[in-house]
């Protein structure tokens, strides 16, 4: 590296530019925004097959395969979005004039000339990369010379020793300031270099080996005090077959060689993988437990065990799992389980086996234990217990089936199969405990089918109905809204909605029964509805229903056949809906917003709600649980988390309603964190529709009361 004064232009004077040009090992076009070649050097002309004279004026898209055109449009837009950003070569397939494709890398830069804006691309054919290592290493170092259309340093320097032109990579590589290029002399910006090189002298003895020899080519590697490592490559610049310079080129190939150490390294670690894959073959990767083979095996040999004196498996699911991933992300997900999997091993100092089968599903073997119920007990109780995940405190639940080998000799299928059940009745029984089974688990497995079978003809046979909760406002003193609750009679006996709305959102059914309980209340308060717009009829909507194509149509022609206005509808959604960000519901619960109707997020600060987000939810009422309402007990609680929902809502531009509400303490409680309306039994239970004005009156009643002394 030499020379004298740098040029007050720092890029390449025109003649010596198109040397440069035609110096460069790589194929140069000058493309306009039209996508018409202006200038071609004759590197191009060699790869591609063309003339220099045929590729001016054409389009460069015949150099280029079908799939890649629109590479030029993608390099010229970021590089206007973001000059300053040095862009990586963009891999690419040309196409050669016999009409043979060839693989190939392409960068660029924008040449300013006159009113046109050029971009200046440079081709390389990658097809050299398929040779042994040591052609790659020389390839990778014959990159372009011209200055700002490649990620690598260049320094071009003329015959007479001064700086004909350099990139600003190149000054960026070195950390030269660009003052120093304008000085008198190489000097300033020579000790900026030698004092980042751990070999100066050889360093300095390369330059001065070409400088004496201007027909020679040189490569080698400067290795920096920093650790970065550099190919540097210097080449005869040429004008004909006149020598009128030498073109430097530097890059950074610390990755290239940092990743090479790796692979090394990666060579000597072959022996310890193979033996971690055989470990693995017998382990679950994420907790390090025990997994289905294992376990599969374990109680096959306890079952043939005629001493043992008990065997027990202990089948553990976690609680609304699904949530945590959906709104926390895979990796709390993941971190959850582990965590899971560590209270399950302190738990259980004597098991004989503690296994993940899958997903959020644990089992555990244990043999001769003296109290295989207390330890069931120990794995629900420890693993209630808070945890923190990402900034937000978790609380971990689970359903655990428990099944005991018994007079009887049990395969190890069987055994699984009643531990299974047992968890399952477990979960229908309200989540969090264990269950033992028992034999009339089967029996209500049974019942439970039959009951879904029944539940195919409930509309058809007019079982389902609706019951109307009132929803009052405090602030107005009077009911402002009904709420239509589905019910379902059968032989002359009630089934609870917590049991037959989860069976009709797994069968589908939702969807015909939703349908029925929005005619039916619809049609019950359509002439309430009537006598005041500010009145509404608010509807629970499954996930499962938005997910049919035409759910807002079916809703609003329901409204328009009852004579309710859409803006007189409610429709309830619980956070869930929105987990799988599925454009369609978002769209739908869009689609009927615009037409009037309104969105209220049911059960909100149960699950894993967070309060943060409310501003990105498509809603416009938050309905505050009754596990939180119950937390008012004299009325004189300082309950902040009930003042910050509240607040939170209201900051966003929401109504806030509270549910759950029972006694006069909670009702006035909340009036004072200025709820918009409660609903509870305090105001009514909810009643049949031909009791509609007992509901009225009753909520009337408890408003009066609420505002006298």
């Amino acid at each position: 590296m030499g020379g004298s004064r740098r040029q007050k232009n720092k890029h390449v004077a025109a003649p010596a530019f198109g040397a440069l040009l035609d110096a460069s090992p790589d194929a140069l076009l000058a493309v306009s925004s039209e996508g018409t070649i202006k200038l071609a050097n004759a590197a191009a002309a060699r790869l591609f097959g063309y003339t220099r004279d045929e590729l001016i004026g054409s389009n460069h898209w015949l150099l280029l395969s079908e799939g890649f055109r629109n590479e030029t449009v993608h390099l010229r837009e970021h590089l206007r979005a973001q000059p300053g950003e040095p862009l990586p070569p963009r891999e690419v397939y040309g196409l050669h004039r016999d009409g043979t494709e060839f693989p190939a890398e392409m960068a660029g830069s924008l040449l300013d000339d006159g009113a046109l804006q050029l971009l200046l691309v440079s081709v390389r054919s990658t097809g050299h990369r398929r040779e042994a290592d040591a052609d790659l290493r020389e390839a990778m170092s014959l990159l372009t010379a011209t200055l700002e259309s490649t990620a690598d340093g260049i320094l071009v320097i003329s015959s007479t020793g001064k700086v004909a032109g350099l990139n600003d990579q190149f000054l960026k590589m070195w950390g030269i300031p660009p003052e120093h290029m304008d000085a008198a002399s190489e000097d300033p910006a020579m000790s900026v270099v030698l004092s980042q090189v751990n070999d100066p002298e050889a360093f300095l003895a390369r330059i001065a080996e070409v400088t004496d020899n201007p027909a020679a080519e040189s490569h080698d590697v400067v290795d920096l005090a920093d650790g970065r490592t550099f190919e540097r490559y210097s080449r005869p610049q040429k004008v004909g077959n006149r020598i009128v310079g030498r073109v430097w080129s530097f890059r950074d190939v610390t990755p290239r060689r940092e990743a090479q150490e790796q692979a090394q390294q990666a060579m000597r670690d072959l022996a310890a993988q193979a033996e971690q894959l055989r470990t693995l073959a017998f382990q679950d990767p994420l907790t390090g437990l025990a997994n289905r083979a294992v376990f599969n095996e374990a109680l096959a040999g306890a079952l043939l065990e005629p001493r043992l004196k008990s065997v027990d498996v202990l089948l553990i699911d976690l609680d609304d799992f699904k949530e945590v991933n959906d709104v926390l992300g895979h990796q709390a997900g993941d971190d959850m389980l582990v965590e899971v999997a560590r209270r399950l091993r302190g738990c259980t100092p004597t098991a004989d086996v503690v296994a993940r089968l899958g997903g959020d599903e644990f089992v555990v073997l244990l043999t001769a234990c003296p109290d295989v119920e207390a330890t069931a007990a120990c794995i629900v109780r420890c693993l209630n217990v808070p945890v923190w995940i990402e900034g937000t405190m978790l609380r971990p639940s689970l359903s655990l089936g428990l099944a005991s080998i018994g007079k009887e000799a049990l395969v190890p299928s069987e055994l699984l199969r009643e531990a299974d059940i047992a968890m399952y009745a477990a979960k229908a029984a309200g989540k969090n405990r264990f269950l033992r089974f028992h034999p009339d688990m089967m029996t209500a497995l049974v019942q439970r089918t039959e009951l879904e079978a029944a539940l195919q003809l409930a509309v058809a046979r007019g079982e389902i109905s609706v019951d109307l909760q009132p929803i009052v406002s405090p602030r107005m003193g009077r009911v402002v809204k009904f709420e239509a609750l589905a019910r379902w009679d059968r032989d002359g006996s009630r089934i609870p909605p917590s049991v037959f709305i989860p069976m009709a959102e797994r069968s589908g059914l939702i969807n015909e029964i939703g349908t029925e309980v929005m005619a039916q209340g619809l049609t019950r308060v359509a002439a309430w509805l009537s006598e005041d717009p500010s009145r509404s009829l608010s509807v629970n909507v499954s996930g499962v229903q938005l997910q049919a194509p035409d759910f807002d149509e079916r809703v609003l022609q329901l409204a328009e056949a009852s004579g309710v206005a859409a803006y007189q509808l409610v429709l309830e959604v619980t956070e869930s809906v929105f987990f799988d960000a599925d454009c369609h519901v978002i769209g739908q619960l869009g689609s009927l917003r615009k037409a009037g109707a309104k969105v209220a997020l049911d059960d909100f600060g149960t699950g894993y709600s967070s309060l943060g987000r409310l501003q990105d939810l498509p809603v416009d009422i938050v309905k505050i649980d009754k596990t939180f309402v119950s937390m008012v007990r004299t009325g004189s609680e300082r309950l902040p988390i009930l003042s910050s929902m509240i607040n939170m809502a209201h900051s966003l531009g929401l109504t806030v309603t509270a549910e759950g509400i029972e006694t006069r303490e909670q009702a006035n409680y909340l009036i004072r964190l200025e709820c918009d309306s409660l609903q509870g039994y305090l105001f009514s239970h909810p009643e049949p529709g031909h009791r509609f004005e007992h509901a009225l009156t009753n909520a009337r009643q408890a408003l009066d009361t609420l505002a006298g002394p």
